[in-house]
């Protein structure tokens, strides 16, 4: 007996409940080692250079993880894909709890950089094989804020976990979540073709655009992406602001304890409340361009205009050195969820540019763009503040940091526009 149909749009936003979970997961495992920060710094006695090159570590496998798992996703697809990056990372999780020194940290940090970076390429393929373009923004939207919700998780329970079974619980807790989300994705995923469950009008809706991908019968060689300056332009935006990201993610348990004198448990109503505010406020990142849209914009100018947008919105956090505990809150909560706002859109350039056969390999290059400068972001970040804790003025350094996080999103703007003028397929740019 045939499974009966599920109703419109249901089984596409099952896929992307799944991105969003795997996502969350993924951004409590990056979270956990800046919540432990100040608890292993008493054990290991490390510096915040040491610190800083050990996220430099992560970033750095990140990197290669992202490039590599962006080919083998678009060879073997995202099922597959995204089942062996998941499994990969969560084992890498639980293999912090044999860590005793910084070198083992630096171990266990670059195998869970390789894991992890299978997990943007597997999602933003996903989008693209179940979403027409109108709809990619918000799914990747609505699965990308689940990087604000795993933000928002790790620090009601990280402490908890950490005070309660010791440090090591915590990378168990996020390997065992892992596990658990992979028991669902085998067996509901596939591609929308071979879905019982979908009715023919549904898959009719998936594939409306699927003339963009029309005449192409090979595969694109990194080779080939890199000789299009539209590859070009999401790599020089992802370059730019990811590491903006990685800065919020590591370092601001630190500068609310430095400067605010927050510990890690008085600190975590004020991270939860910051990554709160990203959560309910990046949403409108795959909002906007559909409002747009539907008053007659066309999709490329929408998708340009609301990342101006949010780059904007990014400036304020200039002057969060100069305010209070709560303003700060404020003002790196609107940055971070225009920074997702603008990912959002930038992710969903790929698949207005490229074909699904090529969306993996450029997000893969990308992603790995990205992770070189959140590699590099964290070493100077580190040396920079040791140095201004030396002259005793650790909120000068944050200053120092926090400028440049503001000014970025407007210089990756105008290069990313610059390198596509229009966010339309390559071949015909």
């Amino acid at each position: 007996m045939t499974a009966p149909t599920r109703g419109p749009g249901r089984y596409r936003w099952l896929i992307c409940a799944l991105l969003f979970f795997a996502t969350t997961v993924n951004y409590f495992d990056r979270q956990i080692l800046s919540l432990l920060k100040d608890m292993l710094e008493h054990e290991l006695g490390w510096s915040n250079t040491q610190y800083g090159e050990v996220n430099a570590a992560f970033q750095g496998a990140y990197a290669c993880g992202l490039l590599l798992f962006g080919a083998l996703i678009d060879r073997v697809g995202a099922k597959v894909g995204y089942a062996l990056s998941i499994g990969a990372w969560s084992v890498a999780a639980m293999s912090h709890t044999l860590a005793g020194s910084v070198s083992g940290f630096v171990n266990a940090r670059v195998a869970l950089g390789l894991g992890e970076g299978g997990n943007f390429p597997a999602a933003i393929k996903s989008v693209a094989a179940w979403f027409p373009r109108r709809e990619r923004a918000l799914a990747t939207a609505i699965f990308n804020s689940g990087a604000n919700v795993g933000a928002i998780v790790a620090p009601g329970v990280v402490p908890w976990l950490a005070s309660t079974w010791g440090w090591r619980s915590t990378f168990v807790a996020a390997g065992v979540a892992g596990l658990v989300w992979l028991g669902f994705w085998l067996p509901v995923y596939s591609a929308p073709e071979d879905a019982s469950r979908l009715s023919p009008a549904e898959l009719a809706h998936i594939r409306s655009d699927a003339q963009d991908d029309a005449g192409r019968a090979a595969r694109p060689t990194w080779f080939s992406l890199l000789g299009k300056r539209a590859a070009w332009s999401f790599i020089v935006g992802k370059f730019l602001t990811d590491p903006v990201w990685w800065f919020f993610l590591t370092w601001l348990p630190d500068f609310f304890q430095k400067t605010r004198g927050l510990d890690i448990k008085h600190g975590a109503v004020y991270l939860m409340s910051t990554y709160s505010i990203v959560t309910v406020l990046s949403i409108v990142g795959g909002w906007l361009p559909g409002r747009l849209v539907r008053r007659g914009v066309g999709i490329s100018r929408a998708r340009k205009i609301s990342m101006f947008v949010f780059a904007l919105l990014v400036v304020p956090v200039l002057g969060v050195t100069q305010v209070g505990a709560w303003s700060a809150v404020l003002l790196i909560g609107l940055a971070g969820a225009a920074h997702q706002a603008w990912s959002a859109n930038l992710f969903t350039s790929v698949s207005d540019m490229f074909p699904r056969d090529a969306v993996g390999s450029v997000v893969g290059m990308g992603g790995m763009a990205g992770s070189l400068g959140g590699m590099l972001f964290p070493i100077y970040a580190g040396k920079l503040l040791d140095r201004f804790t030396a002259a005793g003025n650790v909120t000068g350094g944050y200053a120092v940091l926090f400028t440049i996080c503001g000014s970025a999103y407007l210089v990756a703007f105008a290069l990313n526009h610059l390198l596509a003028p229009r966010f339309e397929p390559a071949a015909s740019a």
